[in-house]
């Protein structure tokens, strides 16, 4: 039952829109508010989400460039656990006509540094080139020189790793435009990226690995460097090159150790599980292990950036490359006075099955004061063999191939749901037994907050709905809902539950900081801290929050997207879930003060606050089932459910209010139990009664 409702879910929501999945904000109106006159923007591209600009000249109409969104090429999670949206222009030959932040929840820059670092930090795209190698650079690094294969921005200082996610946003997607509209694929189609297959694997040594070109190998001595620059201003100027000819220069093998078997055959056991460990699916690990006078890193390399003296290229285009900062050690019989391991990551949009090169820029001064620099090159090509890459079946950046990739999540979802379907149909053999039921929903409670929560990153927020809002006020897509088939699946089992039981389903059951706040509340009660049961008349109008804040975020999605992303931090799910609590303290106090109000008031941020919540609770009211079963006795007089609901959901007629019912079903396990049920009590003991009857007479 579980996995048709995912699948009637994504073909509802595939139905909803035919155009490629976009996530972008900007209109076809907001386009031409930003390029006026005397340019002219073009209808958006029906393949590749892209704005074309073109330029009345004389007669003719010319091409200027594309704008794009990096979120709908190159959605690169950020700090915060989601990506920023940058606004990117670039004309035909792959120049940087401007860089612009949409939106982002960066929190150095929204809690530290302020806006202005960020905004001034992306600005510094402006003239570079996509084929020039884009670093950040910080602290003495900053004296270094543009030329034509290397470009320098500067870095933002306490923002580190917010900066670089900004750089590879904007040149993942960058790329992808390059390659799909400007001809820099070099005639291949960009959106087909083979994949390196996890599952081969040949036993070799170091011999035979160089001999199918696994490993590639480069001995360079003194005498070779120095006939690098011969001709040229350079030539002659290395003092030590001249002594001694014969002399290493650098001795370098290079290797792209994330396919088994380079990884497996090169590096220990150890080393190997160590690697996995820190690349995700699709990324590339690519190691340089060398020797001599001349270092791959230099004195000046700092560990975890880009580096200078190696440059990855394919389709003669500059791909980013970062060092993972790992130690690792050899298998192989190797000698190395180093070891590096640079990461690639899966939006760079590498294709392991086509050929690209790796590149030693070698670099000589002459002059002093206004030196005159002079680079030459060490060029490696390397293209893995064809059993070792699994060839791209149609565009497997596609949604199915995500729903593909997830397949074993969204299996064990299934189950999951399917379980909790089957458990709430058949409530009364559920409820037969209270310690048998407690154990279970114990154990369910653990599941959401485990695997649906943590794992599975399945926790669904108001934020799913002011999504929707927004594309469909800008007439885009909702395909993008396809790209996370947990939510999917998820909304596809909530509505089916909304129709049968109401809200409580999901807020009961599903919701994982729901199921944490649930948990915090019997942990405390199980140490004995002191609970809060607020006043009736109270309690009915602290619930009525809710729906003043769902009423408030709806209106901001209307008119404010940046109203609206403020608005939505009144759910403490991404601060909680989504990102570990791992963020600035204000919004980790506000999420451990929840957590802890729950601890003394059942489930506080549930009950009275909750926008999602109060918007499934309207959405409740088509519920077809009172699926609470009731004596006629429930509520006059009997009061023993009402006084044990937690949630205040039960009115003193004894009439349940579904709106506010979390399904915890309690007063179900009561109502079938004959210990604590008071009318099944009453009962019982009036079966127990002996008649009187007159005693026999006895006979004469």
């Amino acid at each position: 039952m579980a996995s048709i409702l995912c699948l009637l879910a994504g073909v509802l929501a595939l139905l909803t829109g035919a155009t490629p999945a976009q996530a972008g904000v900007l209109t076809r109106d907001e386009m031409v508010r930003r390029f006026p006159a005397p340019l002219i923007v073009g209808e958006r591209d029906a393949e590749l989400p892209v704005w074309p600009l073109f330029r009345q000249n004389a007669t003719a109409t010319e091409l200027v460039g594309y704008v794009f969104e990096s979120v709908d090429l190159a959605p690169i999670p950020g700090f915060s656990g989601v990506p920023l949206n940058l606004m990117v222009a670039i004309d035909p030959k792959g120049v940087f006509i401007g860089v612009e932040v949409l939106s982002h929840h960066e929190p150095v820059f929204l809690d530290g540094l302020g806006e202005a670092p960020l905004y001034q930090f992306v600005k510094q795209y402006k003239a570079l080139s996509l084929k020039q190698n884009i670093s950040i650079e910080t602290g003495n690094h900053r004296a270094r020189h543009a030329d034509a294969a290397h470009a320098y921005i500067d870095g933002v200082s306490k923002a580190t790793a917010s900066v670089r996610i900004i750089n590879q946003s904007v040149l993942a997607a960058a790329l992808k435009v390059s390659r799909k509209k400007l001809g820099f694929a070099g005639g291949r189609d960009p959106d087909q990226i083979a994949r390196v297959h996890p599952d081969v694997f040949r036993s070799m040594d170091l011999a035979q690995m160089q001999r199918d070109g696994l490993v590639q190998h480069l001995r360079v001595s003194n005498r070779d460097a120095e006939k690098l620059f011969a001709g040229s201003p350079g030539a002659g100027l290395d003092a030590d090159a001249l002594a001694h000819p014969d002399d290493v220069f650098i001795d370098l093998y290079l290797a792209c150790v994330s396919v088994p078997s380079v990884g497996r055959n090169l590096l220990t056991p150890a080393a190997w599980r160590k690697l996995q460990g820190r690349l995700e699916e699709g990324d590339h690990a690519l190691i340089a292990i060398s020797s001599g006078r001349y270092s791959v890193t230099g004195e000046d390399f700092v560990r975890g950036s880009v580096p200078d003296r190696l440059l990855l290229r394919q389709d003669k285009l500059p791909i980013d490359m970062r060092d993972l900062d790992l130690d690792l050690k050899l298998a192989a019989p190797l000698e190395a006075d180093s070891v590096t391991v640079f990461r690639v990551i899966a939006q760079a949009g590498l294709d392991p099955a086509s050929p690209f090169e790796l590149a030693l820029p070698v670099t000589r001064n002459k002059g002093i004061v206004y030196p005159e620099r002079i680079t030459r090159e060490l060029v490696v090509r390397y293209q893995l063999p064809a059993d070792l890459v699994i060839a791209p079946e149609g565009n497997n950046k596609s949604w199915t191939a995500i729903w593909s990739g997830r397949r074993w999540e969204l299996a064990l979802l299934a189950v999951g749901l399917l379980v909790l379907g089957a458990a709430l149909a058949m409530q009364k053999r559920l409820t037969a037994h209270a310690a048998r039921f407690d154990w279970f929903r114990r154990a369910y409670l653990l599941f959401t907050i485990g695997f649906i929560g943590y794992y599975a990153q399945g926790q669904l927020s108001i934020v799913n709905l002011t999504g929707v809002i927004q594309a469909l006020m800008a007439r885009r897509s909702l395909e993008f809902l396809l790209f996370d088939p947990m939510t999917v699946c998820l909304w596809g089992f909530v509505l089916v539950s909304l129709l049968l039981w109401g809200r409580g389903t999901f807020c009961g059951w599903l919701c994982p900081f729901g199921a944490l706040q649930e948990l915090t509340g019997k942990l405390a009660r199980w140490a004995r801290v002191p609970q809060w049961r607020i006043k009736p008349h109270w309690d009915a109008r602290l619930k009525r929050i809710k729906y003043v804040m769902l009423a408030g975020i709806v209106a901001s999605a209307f008119f404010s997207s940046e109203i609206t992303d403020k608005l939505v931090e009144l759910e403490p799910f991404k601060t909680a879930i989504t990102l570990n609590f791992v963020r600035s303290w204000p919004y980790v106090a506000y999420a451990v003060g929840l957590l802890l109000a729950s601890s003394v008031v059942y489930k506080f941020f549930c009950r009275y606050l909750c926008p999602f919540g109060a918007s499934l609770a309207l959405l409740g009211k088509i519920r077809l089932l009172n699926w609470i079963p009731r004596y006629a006795e429930c509520g006059t007089p009997c009061q023993t459910c009402r006084h044990r609901c937690d949630y205040q959901a039960i009115a003193p007629s004894g009439k349940v209010d579904y709106a506010e019912c979390f399904q915890c079903m309690d007063c179900v396990v009561i109502y079938a139990s004959d210990q604590q049920c008071a009318l099944r009590i009453t009962q019982i003991k009036r079966q127990r009664t002996i008649p009187i009857q007159p005693a026999a007479r006895s006979q004469p």
